[in-house]
């Protein structure tokens, strides 16, 4: 990194456990030098807005609606990455973990083998400092489906995978608990008589009883052996969670009750929820909210999942609507927390010696406005 030393003056810092008025310092090697008193010295004028760390964000699907923006259109992948990390980093995310699935339902429209082509785009990306933002991959493993495990193979010499999420969208149980909700769903999705669709509930259980313990178990092995970090994906219950715990798992992602979000925190695991749950007031598919877990203590770490600029806006509101989250707590939410998640210690918060990740924020109403964003001290957005 060849960058000038600059500095950010008029800025509202939010550190670690307040917001304060000052300056911040970056050296030449993109990493903050020092934060220090108001001062009139040239550099960046923040005109007074919120000055944080870049956002760190662990579970985007969002590439996959540039890749495929209609039924069987394919994108170029390369062009599709750029167009993804372009609105990841003006939505204010820095370091993105970007989910790629592997382990296709029957219904899918996409194959593994198409995202091991956008992994390859993302690499390649990197590699031509084409991106804005820092890329890692995070693979989502479908447990139940029979090829999961080729399908992670191909992936198996790749040291951008440093998060999997290990998930089970069987009907009955996780996410879909409720049968009525996902009966509504598959028979618009595709036009299943009642019969047709008790004897595709009854193959999809059938498959995952069969197949979905043993993939959890190679899956977690594999993960050990490479370094990989471990995600459960909604669980529900305490069953749930101690399995988890048994496989390593360091991630709790979208538990759907209190029940199974408190039992995880309690285990140690970061508790992971949408920050569109906290944005709409509550869960799309009718689990438990992001903002109860919120309240009680048991939320750590927000992801936009779907929608990048949720994760900005989510943690103003939280500070906003929960008395006991201040701003700097709501912030190290999508900042620190997931960065200390992952193991990336090099960056989240601003401290000297971190990387200069930074954004510049302005509040107007109740939606924060970035409007600047830098990647080891370089504007990016």
């Amino acid at each position: 990194m060849s960058t000038h030393p600059k500095t950010f003056k008029n800025a509202k810092l939010i550190v670690a456990d307040e917001v304060i008025d000052g300056s911040l310092t970056v050296d030449g090697e993109g990493r903050i030098e020092n934060i220090a008193s108001p001062t009139e010295t040239d550099g960046h004028d923040c005109e007074g807005d919120f000055l944080l760390p870049g956002l760190v964000e662990l579970h985007t699907d969002h590439l996959e609606t540039h890749y495929a923006p209609r039924p069987k259109v394919r994108w170029n992948t390369v062009s599709a990455v750029q167009a993804h990390d372009a609105q990841i980093a003006c939505a204010g995310i820095t370091t993105v973990f970007d989910a790629l699935r592997v382990g296709m339902d029957e219904d899918a429209d996409l194959t593994y083998q198409d995202m091991r082509s956008l992994a390859d785009a993302i690499e390649t990306g990197q590699r031509e400092h084409r991106l804005r933002a820092d890329h890692f991959i995070h693979l989502r493993c479908e447990v139940s489906a029979p090829d999961v495990m080729n399908a992670f193979k191909v992936f198996e010499e790749d040291d951008s995978i440093r998060l999997i999420s290990l998930m089970d969208h069987t009907p009955g149980q996780r996410q879909f608990v409720s049968l009525d909700a996902y009966k509504v769903y598959f028979k618009g999705k595709k036009g299943f008589s009642d019969a047709e669709m008790d004897a595709f509930i009854k193959r999809r259980q059938e498959k995952a009883s069969a197949l979905a313990p043993e993939h959890r178990r190679q899956l977690s092995d594999q993960a050990g052996k490479r370094g990989i970090a471990i995600a459960s994906h909604d669980d529900a219950t305490s069953e749930h969670v101690e399995e988890a715990v048994a496989l390593n798992t360091r991630i709790a992602e979208f538990p759907t009750t209190v029940q199974a979000a408190r039992a995880s925190h309690e285990a140690g695991m970061a508790v992971l929820m949408g920050a569109p749950n906290v944005v709409r007031g509550g869960s799309h598919s009718g689990n438990v909210s992001a903002r109860e877990l919120a309240e009680a203590g048991y939320l750590d770490v927000l992801s936009s999942d779907y929608i990048p600029a949720s994760l900005l806006q989510a943690s103003f509101q939280l500070a906003e609507e929960i008395e006991a989250i201040s701003l700097p707590k709501a912030v190290a939410m999508v900042t620190s927390n997931p960065a200390t998640a992952i193991g990336l210690d090099d960056r989240g918060s601003l401290l000297p010696g971190l990387r200069a990740d930074l954004i510049q924020v302005k509040l107007v109403g109740n939606v924060p406005i970035v409007r600047g964003v830098w990647r080891e001290g370089k504007r990016v957005a």
